[in-house]
């Protein structure tokens, strides 16, 4: 679908770490190859979730800490399109706000990244004990179903930060896990261990995925969006968000999904895809675990959306929601903990 050409100046904003501009760039040029005439400039700034670097990510609230300042700026006109890893978006945006482009997905999965030098090569070759530094209670909670002798350490930071804990002599970590779509962007490729997905661990929401953000109103933004969208990446990801959406809303919680989805041939042409999804719940340490697929025809990312949701229904009647509910007060219980240490210590 191509975008009318305009004489407008267009700028994209996204966090300043190295692979947000990595990432930024991508779809600048994206843009720019589908759109010569139309002038594209960058912007990056700091977030709240870069900002807080001590806290772990589960006591933190939810996405909007990558996505907030960015809006703001948005909203006030200084910037026209947010681009996002699409796993930090939150489920539900701001009024005035909407993801309108999608980039074709790089792969979902997470990957192994041992120590520098280290001779292991999957998670079952670690010795009994190892620490493996993760960012993520979904990670954690699913593998702690698999590897129970393993010791799971929040590891905060972006990826230039994270890789250089692992590697520092003196530092507790035998490996780490991250997105292995970060790591390919980042040329890093070399260092990945092994890939981490099923039935080991399945991945976050949209993983793999950048999607743009503008503001509603802006038909010209939504039009470039548009032109570069992959509608296959799309609509799973899209499946995946409404999932997570009727599970849980925004904060950070051990939802875990796999999305497949095959084109279809159609008389006269239209769009027709076999979506199969598949979402999971897990418990903090691991010891519940609710999982189920769903396989339907789409015809529509709306449908996919339906899908999606469906599958959050059917998770939610299986025990989801027991897991989730104890998760939360989890949550509540550690914040004021936090909190009241806090206090004697100002005290």
């Amino acid at each position: 679908m191509a975008a009318p050409e305009t004489k407008r100046k267009f700028v994209l904003a996204s966090r300043a770490s190295q692979l947000a501009q990595v990432q930024t760039n991508i779809v600048r040029d994206a843009l720019a190859k589908l759109h010569p005439d139309t002038t594209f400039e960058t912007s990056f700034m700091a977030t709240g979730g870069d900002k807080n670097q001590s806290q772990a990510l589960y006591l933190l609230g939810g996405k909007a800490l990558w996505t907030q300042e960015l809006e703001v700026a948005m909203a006030g006109g200084t910037v026209d399109l947010l681009v996002h890893s699409f796993k930090d978006v939150p489920t539900v945006l701001p009024e005035g706000c909407e993801i309108a482009g999608v980039i074709e997905r790089e792969s979902p999965l997470d990957c192994l990244i041992v120590k520098q030098g280290a001779p292991w090569k999957r998670l079952e070759d670690l010795p009994d004990g190892s620490v493996v530094g993760t960012s993520s209670v979904r990670r954690i909670a699913q593998l702690k179903r698999h590897f129970p002798k393993l010791v799971f350490k929040d590891c905060r930071g972006n990826l230039n930060t994270r890789m250089a804990k692992l590697d520092a002599p003196d530092g507790p970590f035998a490996a780490i896990i991250l997105a292995k779509a970060g790591m390919v962007r980042l040329g890093w490729g070399s260092r990945i261990t092994c890939d981490i997905g099923p039935p080991t661990a399945l991945h976050a929401v949209s993983q793999g995925a950048l999607g743009v953000e503008i503001r509603s109103n802006d038909e010209q933004a939504r039009a470039l969006c548009r032109s570069i969208t992959h509608w296959q990446t799309e609509w799973s990801c899209f499946a995946e968000r409404a999932c997570l959406r009727v599970l849980e809303g925004g904060c950070s919680v051990p939802v875990g999904v796999y999305t497949t989805l095959t084109e279809e041939t159609t008389e006269g042409g239209a769009r027709r895809a076999k979506l199969h999804i598949t979402g999971s719940v897990t418990s903090l340490g691991g010891e519940t675990h609710v999982q189920h697929s769903i396989e339907a025809h789409v015809d529509s990312v709306q449908e996919a959306e339906a899908i999606g949701a469906k599958l959050a229904r059917v998770l939610i009647e299986t025990g989801a929601r027991e897991i989730l509910d104890d998760i939360s007060k989890d949550r509540e219980a550690r914040i004021q903990q936090a909190k009241e240490t806090n206090e004697k210590v100002d005290a």
